[in-house]
């Protein structure tokens, strides 16, 4: 696995440090990397307050601005971000990008606490075979792990 570092965009074996705890979300997102370009559809693989990666067929450039739209939420949750590393991985790349305004971090966090509740929610109905509306994994995934979620 290789890495292209944020500031001297060489790849290497670079691990970023990480500010903010990442979960693992299984949530279709849309990225535009060109302004008038089509939106690819792709799944997130894990959402924090400071941004959130995902795999692309495209290899994005370190510094280039993105749009990020996911719809699993309501309202849609749409945003601008900086792609700050790239790996590549099996023929594919994985992309870590930081959001580019405060407002959208602050939101991201309500987004991050949607995707938890709704991969639990799948993950209840695969391992148990039982069914919950979202309003009803919310409130058990609060009333299991809400206090386990960190502070922003």
């Amino acid at each position: 696995m290789t890495e292209t570092h944020q500031t001297t965009g060489q790849t290497t074996g670079f691990s970023p440090p990480r500010r903010f705890i990442r979960h693992t979300a299984d949530v279709p997102i849309e990225v535009r990397t060109l302004p008038g370009r089509p939106a690819r559809s792709t799944p997130a693989i894990n959402v924090s307050e400071g941004g959130l990666s995902f795999v692309s067929e495209e290899n994005i450039p370190v510094g280039s601005t993105i749009e990020i739209r996911i719809e699993e939420v309501d309202p849609p949750f749409e945003a601008k971000a900086r792609v700050v590393w790239v790996k590549a991985e099996d023929g594919a790349y994985c992309i870590g990008v930081q959001f580019l305004d405060a407002a959208d971090a602050f939101r991201s966090r309500m987004v991050e606490q949607v995707c938890a509740i709704e991969q639990y929610r799948r993950e209840v109905e695969e391992a148990e075979g039982r069914v919950m509306t979202q309003a009803e994994a919310a409130e058990e995934w609060i009333t299991k792990y809400a206090g386990r979620f960190p502070s922003s």
